[in-house]
């Protein structure tokens, strides 16, 4: 940013991009695992693109925040739905492959959002708002889009890290 008039200029980045953003949400608390997860995933027929990292620490609060083409959608949207619904799914059906859950109980989303610190960003070619204000992102195909992308990659985090994985679902399942 440059102030022409005196020539002030100031930069505004994190230098490892969302990663090092959702490390900075999470200043002060204790991360339940070291190592942000990251996701990125683009779709060229579509030229939809979605980056989204996350990092669970030992509170309860929900800290997620959504971004449409570089502006904050504050009452989320397609993305955020796309994200709530797979993060569920994906990680029931990894406590239960791991019997971590018994018999047919099945953890609500809330309860695995507890400490969770996201960023969702999509990049979008016609983005359709709910408002001038640009508050919700109301396109259909990002939905399905964001679900996909964590369904698969936070899939493999899971797998890939066993003992992250079980940290995460344990404090959720309690």
């Amino acid at each position: 940013l440059t102030d022409e008039r005196t020539g002030k200029e100031e930069s505004y980045f994190f230098t490892d991009g969302l990663r090092e953003f959702v490390q900075h949400l999470n200043e002060g608390k204790e991360a339940l695992h070291k190592k942000v997860v990251y996701m990125h995933a683009e779709d060229a027929v579509s030229r939809l693109v979605a980056d989204i990292a996350l990092q669970w620490n030992d509170g309860y609060t929900e800290n997620i925040s959504c971004f449409a083409n570089n502006i904050r959608n504050i009452d989320g949207g397609t993305h955020l739905s796309g994200f709530r619904s797979a993060l569920t799914r994906t990680l029931n059906a990894y406590a239960k492959r791991e019997n971590l859950i018994k018999g047919n109980l099945a953890t609500a989303g809330e309860d695995f959002r507890e400490g969770l610190v996201a960023v969702i960003a999509v990049k979008v070619p016609e983005p359709q708002f709910e408002a001038q204000t640009k508050v919700r992102l109301m396109n259909p195909e990002v939905q399905s889009f964001v679900e996909q992308t964590v369904n698969d990659q936070l899939a493999i985090f899971l797998e890939e890290n066993p003992a992250d994985a079980k940290r995460i679902l344990m404090k959720g399942i309690q």
